[in-house]
């Protein structure tokens, strides 16, 4: 027999193991965010196109996954481009929908409002190794706290998630948007050019400060402006905020800014034994970012496995009025890929039994094996009960393998 096997591009299926991992994360999750009183809601996996499409979400709106019209509204002969052809799309983050979900439901909803969202996202990406098509988000959003403590309870609830689950090598970089772009005016580049000084600079980990500075010029900047620029960053040691802000003229960048970060940081060490430290190269890619932003690195894995920050002109897009936001989204995929790669054993896990039985053994005592069976089931053990297959040896060490307690016919072995 032949099998078509169908290319899943970067979606791809999940093995039980992994499925039980997902599920004991996902559960941790719930349970450490709803002890800071965050509630989970849900949003449709679709969106109208111009949601997702109205330049907040940075490069991810050129990897929608589009969805054609349908019936007579796909008018094929009048279209001019694919965008005549489409009027909806598979949601690329879930900060967006959330965002819609607010803005068509904040009269019911609570003041300030805590959401925890987990869902799959869809971005037409290359797919490597931690970066899938189709993905699983958890993220955490507080609409309504106009001041940091939205960012210190958003810091704190997501660093208990990581040691309940035993992950110790992490620290957290923060940054503010409003540094960034500070920065940028006081270099000479114009309000309306520093997204894309921002895109460059978000690759200085990858191509280094030469490489930034060659694709900035490259894309018709200034090489004096470039310097004075990346000048700013020559200082590595980025620990004291106040004396590297220090760099900038107040009149690009209010002092303000600088101690909400500070603040923030030294709020969380006064509870928190965590890693968190300024890093004023941090970008974040959406552009809907207006204040502090943040990320989790892990020591000995490229990338981030999870990011957030301030976004308090969002509400306004969707409805006539002016809500603070900020969020943290775990990086899922890549959270589970380290547990993974890492053995991770999963804590407290119930027993299990494995019941092995002859046919003939099975079709005699069928009554007793299904009544001691239902006990134990009955008393939250988990029980596979199986008949027993030509090749035992290789039944027998894959229920052993998934750390099941075998009998065999009723005897232990």
């Amino acid at each position: 027999m032949s099998f078509i096997k169908i290319p899943t591009k970067g979606m791809r299926d999940i093995m039980p193991d992994e499925m039980a991992l997902r599920e004991y994360i996902i559960n941790e999750l719930c349970k450490t965010y709803s002890l800071y009183g965050f509630k989970r809601i849900e949003t449709p996996c679709v969106e109208h196109i111009e949601n997702i499409s109205n330049n907040q979400g940075g490069d991810n709106e050129k990897l929608i996954f589009k969805i054609l019209k349908r019936g007579e509204k796909l008018n094929l002969e009048n279209a001019s481009s694919v965008d005549d052809l489409v009027d909806s799309g598979l949601r690329y983050d879930l900060t967006v929908p959330l965002t819609r979900y607010y803005a068509n439901n904040m009269n019911n909803l609570d003041n300030p409002f805590k959401a925890i969202q987990i869902g799959n996202v869809w971005r037409a990406d290359r797919p490597q190794k931690g970066r899938y098509r189709q993905f699983v988000q958890c993220d955490i959003d507080i609409f309504g706290e106009k001041t940091n403590l939205a960012e210190i309870e958003l810091i704190s609830a997501t660093t208990s998630l990581l040691e309940k689950i035993g992950l110790i090598n992490y620290k957290i970089v923060i940054n503010d948007r409003r540094i960034l772009k500070a920065m940028a005016l006081y270099a000479g580049f114009n309000e309306n050019e520093c997204d894309s000084v921002f895109i460059s600079l978000d690759k200085l980990d990858k191509i280094g400060i030469s490489g930034v500075s060659e694709e900035l010029i490259e894309n018709g900047f200034s090489a004096s402006i470039v310097e004075k620029y990346l000048n700013l960053y020559s200082n590595n040691n980025y620990e004291d905020i106040t004396k590297f802000c220090e760099q900038i003229d107040e009149k690009f960048l209010d002092k303000k800014i600088v101690n909400n970060l500070k603040e923030i940081i030294e709020s969380i060490l006064s509870f928190k034994n965590i890693n968190i430290e300024f890093d004023p190269t941090l970008v974040r890619g959406m552009s809907y970012y207006t204040g502090p932003i943040f990320e989790i690195k892990v020591e000995g894995y490229s990338g981030s496995i999870g990011g957030g920050g301030r976004y308090d002109e969002m509400v306004s897009k969707y409805a006539n009025v002016s809500v603070p936001a900020c969020g943290f989204s775990i990086g899922f995929e890549r959270l589970i890929n380290i547990l993974m790669e890492s053995n991770y054993q999963i804590p407290n896990s119930k027993e299990k039994y494995a019941f092995i039985i002859d046919s003939e053994e099975f079709s005699l005592n069928k009554k007793m094996y299904l009544s001691e069976i239902n006990k134990l089931r009955e008393n939250d053990k988990i029980v596979n009960v199986q008949l027993k297959s030509k090749n035992f040896k290789h039944q027998k060490e894959m229920l052993e393998n998934q750390g099941y307690i075998i009998y065999l016919n009723n005897k232990k072995l």
